[in-house]
């Protein structure tokens, strides 16, 4: 059964940085995608960047504009989100959720998540 664990969140002041982790833990071999998504306030929850495990292929969703990276480091099973430029508008409770494949999970939306962390919460304010 696989565990994600989410750390890194916090308080930052408008433009300032974090470094989200996921850690994963008892892989099954058929998961390849994880995901970071957000749930902010008075929106629905939203996926803000996913990564294949296998390749390192990846993609963010529109409202990132270059302010965030991906990042795996498959001997940790960790996946990161560094996040940069942040604002008000980006605090809510971030959580990483792994799905089998990356096409499906991560491009086209296809399948929904088989597996969930608890989430992180992020707080940007001055």
């Amino acid at each position: 059964q696989l565990q994600l664990m989410e750390s890194g969140g916090g308080l930052v002041q408008p433009g300032g940085s974090l470094k989200l982790a996921c850690v994963a833990s008892g892989f099954p071999l058929d998961v390849d995608a994880i995901a970071w998504f957000r749930r902010v306030s008075g929106k629905e929850r939203e996926k803000v960047a996913c990564i294949s495990r296998s390749n390192g292929s990846h993609n963010y969703g529109d409202f990132v504009k270059g302010r965030f990276t991906i990042s795996r480091d498959n001997a940790r099973d960790t996946v990161y989100l560094q996040m940069s430029s942040l604002t008000p508008e980006d605090s809510g409770v971030y959580s990483c959720a792994a799905g089998r494949d990356f096409f499906r999970f991560c491009i086209i939306a296809a399948d929904a998540a088989d597996y969930w962390g608890q989430g992180t919460q992020v707080t940007i304010a001055s």
